[in-house]
């Protein structure tokens, strides 16, 4: 299993030599089995290895017990490593994180799942700009990838969904995504290790948990090897989508940025064959959407009909405040029409507002190091005792903690903030200086501190 892991390793140029490695580590099998390989390769594959642990207070007294493991096994099992020439690689670093799901699910009226999702990364993220780490890895096996295909199956889905799990996206690797579950319990029973059970995985509520116990042993009865010809399954769809999408890029690179969004001729789109089409259409609203693609089958269908159909002119309501609107023979892309304009005015202290496309929550907590993103993060209360809410406005500054100063705008471009979203997100100011911007966080100067009292901002869409 250690040579199959290191073989997919160098085949999918995971983890190029050189790099730091922040393996998230749940306690459980998956996990521990990855943290516990990724240990033994790193002499080989010349890398570095830190650890992270998230914990999502979901199960009381059993999350608790999950971090405490984790702690001792990083202690015992991940500490300094004598090689044979008699130089010493260190120990691993364990990073650790914690923050209230279910309390942050309910404010943003969100799920669970999906809350945790959200976290969890923006933890990792922060964790390894600590530990100066280039990539993170996570657990998903080859079983895992079964059961996102199986969904999406069932659920009903293009290429792109049944070519499963990605070995690798953006900073995200999964090193483990050809090894089956069963084979992850042989090699910690060949390896005495000790690992967590998480006591949500055995409730069948939950859709993945019914395609794991219910689905997935009928189907490897019926046809042994089952998962392992997934596996290879997804990886040659994979392939096929990789192709698809590059011919869609070459149609979506002759748009032309108008209007504050983007313009393409329409025929190109109309005469596109469907897999293409779409895939273009897909690229285009990324480019908008900050690398977001996410479009419903139903939005794409409405688009392909717009540019194929013989009327002249017409529109379709796409997410993120866009419209799609056919002009003669040009397709665009284009903020809707009358955004609601954001005044400026104090945001209360704590309390709830709408401003034109947003809603902000303030909440007032102690900041213990929870995880900061672009929509939510904290200000130091002391050094806030008021906040006001303003649109960007020309020569607007800001210093990311750990980062270099730039202007508001130069931020809004490297991050990929969508162009037509600029004018309209809330910079947070205060005493005449730019506090936060939501989309890219907040300036260091106003940033939580351990242990003090803070001001818990969340900046969600209203559509």
């Amino acid at each position: 299993m250690l040579r199959q892991i290191e073989r997919f390793i160098r085949e999918q140029d995971l983890i190029p030599p050189g790099s730091t490695v922040l393996c998230a580590v749940s306690g459980g099998a998956d996990s521990v089995t990855m943290l516990h390989i990724l240990y033994r390769l790193r002499e080989k594959l010349r890398f570095h290895l830190a650890a992270a642990h998230y914990n999502h207070q979901l199960r009381g007294a059993e999350s608790d017990r999950d971090q405490r493991f984790v702690e001792q096994f990083v202690q015992l099992c991940c500490g300094q490593h004598r090689q044979g020439d008699g130089t010493v690689l260190p120990a691993v670093p364990l990073y650790l994180g914690s923050g209230d799901v279910a309390g942050q699910a309910r404010l943003r009226g969100a799920g669970i799942e999906e809350t945790a999702r959200d976290m969890r990364y923006a933890f990792l993220r922060q964790a390894a700009g600590e530990a100066g780490a280039d990539l993170i890895a996570t657990a998903h096996t080859a079983s895992d990838n079964v059961e996102t295909i199986l969904f999406h199956l069932a659920r009903g889905s293009g290429l792109r969904g049944l070519g499963g799990i990605l070995p690798k996206r953006e900073e995200i690797i999964r090193p483990l995504l050809t090894t089956t579950r069963p084979q992850v319990e042989d090699y910690l029973r060949r390896h005495s290790l000790p690992h967590m059970e998480d006591s949500s995985n055995q409730n069948d509520d939950y859709t993945r948990n019914r395609i794991r116990h219910q689905v997935l042993p009928v189907l490897e009865e019926v046809s042994p090897g089952f998962l392992a010809r997934m596996a290879d399954t997804a990886a040659l769809l994979r392939a096929d989508e990789a192709v698809l999408t590059g011919q869609a890029r070459e149609l979506a690179n002759r748009a032309v940025p108008r209007e504050g969004g983007l313009a393409i001729d329409a025929a190109i789109v109309a005469a596109a064959p469907d897999p293409i089409a779409s895939r273009t259409l897909r690229l285009l609203l990324g480019r908008l959407w900050g690398g977001d693609q996410n479009c419903s089958a139903a939005h794409l269908s409405a688009l392909l009909r717009l540019c194929r159909g013989e009327a002249p002119s017409g529109q379709v309501h796409l997410p993120h405040g866009t419209n799609a609107r056919r002009d003669y023979d040009v397709l665009l892309f284009v903020p809707r029409l009358g955004p609601i304009p954001l005044e400026a005015g104090p945001l209360p202290l704590p309390g709830v507002l709408d401003c034109g496309p947003w809603r902000v929550f303030c909440t007032q907590e102690d900041y213990h190091g929870q995880p900061q993103g672009p929509w939510d993060f904290w200000l130091d209360r002391e050094a806030v005792p008021a906040l006001g809410l303003r649109p960007r406005s020309t020569g607007d500054r800001l210093t990311p903690p750990g980062r270099l100063g730039k202007t508001v705008k130069k931020w809004m471009i490297e991050e990929k903030l969508p162009r037509f979203q600029r004018e309209v997100l809330p910079v947070f100011h205060c005493g005449g200086q730019v506090a936060a911007v939501a989309g890219l966080g907040p300036d260091r100067a106003f940033a939580a501190q351990e242990g003090r009292s803070a001001w818990h901002i969340v900046v969600v869409p209203l559509e």
